[in-house]
């Protein structure tokens, strides 16, 4: 069983900066890639990106403004967020599949992007 708590949302105005992070219960090396989706109102959930030994990999309009980064020693994964638009207003959740395959979610943090 993997718990992931995510936090680090708020209200920021656009250009703005946050820094999500995603704790997990357990041990992250040697885990899948841990992703970052997320969901606005009224929309799908989206992948934003993921973070795994191969690397990094995000969505084509975060490209440049977001970065993943990882912190075994405290099992956590850090998504800083620059440039912020309206449009990446959301609720972003971390996402991870253990060794045996199943599938967890975290509880989600809002991000508010508004002037």
């Amino acid at each position: 069983q993997v718990q992931l708590v995510e936090s680090g949302g708020g209200v920021v105005q656009p250009g703005g900066s946050l820094r999500l992070s995603c704790a997990a219960s357990v041990s992250i090396l040697g885990m899948r890639p841990i992703r970052w989706f997320r969901q606005a109102a009224g929309k799908e959930r989206e992948w934003v990106g993921g973070i795994g030994n191969a690397g990094t990999a995000y969505k084509d309009s975060v490209k440049g403004r977001f970065t993943l980064s990882r912190d075994n020693a405290k099992n956590t994964v850090y998504l800083q967020m620059n440039g912020l638009k309206p449009e990446d207003t959301a609720v972003y959740y971390c996402n991870v599949d253990d060794l045996r395959g199943n599938n967890y979610w975290g509880q989600g943090t809002q991000v508010t992007v508004s002037s």
